[in-house]
């Protein structure tokens, strides 16, 4: 052992100290490792591949520089809020799948808002419908009549199988998913809810208990909410056979709840977990425990949906199965702050018990 430390050390000393040669034209010079990256960077810039031309550019940017708005940013702005690099990207103009900094460099956009952006950047046929219905009817009530509301209702239940067809307008995942997580209690008459671990479906009361990564929850009271071994056919115990992760959430139940429960809440791929597939098999066996425990399968498509799979519209049909309730957001407003609950005339009844009412879902814009 300390014989290949001594051996690597070397080595790494050998690298690093100045090696005197003789240059092109008969100069001396001296490389570290830096200074070689440095030349290596310089010699290589016209290798870096170069973007497609694009028949766009954006107008001169005037406004602030990147070093004022984090400086401003830092001041008034949650210190929660993070940036990605040392040197945050000043974002100031956006087309189809290109961002633009403010000194006009072009960058392509691979993560689209946070899987948000189902058609890019200030698509021109999104763009006319927003500013047309801003300048007819900004924001209205769902307690009054609209036709916006009432057709894009009737699409999105048109992409849906079986009888799920009632829709409820939310302004964000975290929000449909507490919404779809309620709705399944309420139905039911039971408390419990089985999630995944790996999983994230928001950070409000009820969905922080529903996610299973640390990171992104505090210490508050989480309660009614079991997490099942993720069926990750990559890391996962069982590799990639899914009835085997299954059994799992048979156990949880059996031992760990009434023998009766709410629901169960998961993604087809999960996203903010690092885009893991579940393993094949998994979904159909899950879904028949679920069942037989009286409770209700909640399909998050936040990041899954609107055809963000290839194959399918929804990611849930990848793996053949019909939830009860499906909830998505981010792709469906394209960057619009709108997310929607979906699922069958009886199990919608239930909000019918009491008054539920939001002030911005079903916005006409």
């Amino acid at each position: 052992m300390v014989h290949g430390f001594i051996s690597s050390w070397r080595r790494v000393f050998s690298e690093t100290k100045c090696s005197l040669r003789r240059g092109q034209f008969g100069r001396r010079r001296c490389f570290s490792l830096v200074a070689h990256k440095a030349e290596l960077d310089k010699n290589n810039v016209d290798s870096v591949p170069k973007l497609p031309p694009f028949d766009y550019s954006p107008p001169p940017y005037t406004g602030p520089s990147a070093v004022d708005i984090l400086s401003k940013r830092k001041e008034y702005l949650s210190p929660s809020m993070f940036y990605f690099y040392q040197k945050p990207l000043n974002v100031v103009d956006g087309r189809m799948q290109y961002l633009f900094d403010e000194n006009g460099r072009r960058y392509l956009d691979a993560f689209g808002g946070i899987a948000t952006l189902s058609c890019g950047h200030c698509h021109p046929d999104v763009v006319d419908a927003i500013v047309n219905q801003t300048k007819r009817l900004q924001h209205s009530t769902i307690l009054y009549l609209n036709n916006a509301i009432a057709d894009f209702a009737e699409a999105l239940a048109n992409k849906l199988p079986g009888n799920l067809k009632v829709v409820f307008f939310t302004n964000s995942g975290t929000e449909a998913n507490e919404l779809a997580m309620m709705i399944a209690r309420l139905y039911t008459g039971c408390h419990d809810i089985i999630s995944l671990r790996n999983a994230y479906h928001g950070n409000a009361a009820g969905t922080m208990g529903a996610t299973a990564q640390s990171n992104w929850k505090f210490n508050v009271i989480q309660s009614g909410v079991h997490h099942a071994i993720n069926p990750d056919p990559y890391r996962g115990v069982f590799g990639s056979e899914g009835e085997k992760y299954a059994k799992d959430v048979q156990d949880l139940i059996q031992f760990g709840t009434s023998g009766n429960i709410a629901g169960f809440i998961s993604e087809a791929i999960q996203g903010v977990g690092g885009i893991i597939e579940l393993a094949p098999g998994y979904m159909p066996a899950v879904y028949s425990t679920i069942k037989k425990a009286g409770g209700l399968c909640i399909a998050d498509e936040v990041q899954d949906g609107f055809a963000r799979t290839g194959s399918h519209f929804w990611g849930f049909e990848n793996h053949g199965v019909v939830p009860d309730i499906v909830t998505m957001a981010k792709g469906i407003g394209n960057g619009i702050p709108l997310g929607a609950v979906v699922t069958t005339p009886e199990i919608a009844e239930v909000l019918t018990r009491r008054s539920y009412f939001n002030t911005f879902g079903g916005n006409p814009v």
